[in-house]
């Protein structure tokens, strides 16, 4: 059995990360419920009409964008309609990934722990990347 006090202690950064994790989590989860709530018993009106959404089901995503829906970063100026306030929910949980690499990385780098500072630096740019759309991925 080994020794409690003989194995490593986390980085102060390591539980911030888990801290910001935490509190992030739970926040976009209520902004999701709060969001869905908004959408749902109509206190904003949405951007495509929820009669439209059923007709659109069964179309591919060309459809959708003929019928108005955003592509790209456009959807942040939708955010006044309900059917897409509920993208800050799921922005923030994406960002949350991003945001905790930026955290880990001045640790990594105190302790000379090159390979993994790396890796969240590499995390972090790839996810900048590949959100910026800057690569016309994502099928839009």
């Amino acid at each position: 059995m080994s020794d409690p006090k003989s194995q490593s202690k986390p980085m102060k950064e390591q539980l911030t990360y888990a801290n910001i994790l935490q509190l992030g989590a739970w926040t976009g989860i209520f902004l999701l419920f709060a969001s869905y709530a908004i959408y749902v018993l109509g206190v904003m009106d949405p951007h495509i009409p929820l009669e439209t959404i059923p007709t659109l089901w069964t179309k591919g995503v060309h459809a959708y964008t003929e019928a108005g829906a955003p592509v790209g970063w456009t959807w942040l100026g939708l955010l006044g309609t309900g059917d897409y306030l509920n993208f800050i929910g799921l922005a923030l949980l994406a960002l949350l990934t991003i945001v905790c690499y930026l955290i880990l990385i001045p640790g990594f780098i105190r302790h000379k722990d090159w390979t993994y500072a790396f890796i969240c630096i590499a995390e972090v740019v790839v996810l900048a990347v590949a959100a910026s759309g800057i690569l016309g991925s994502g099928g839009h």
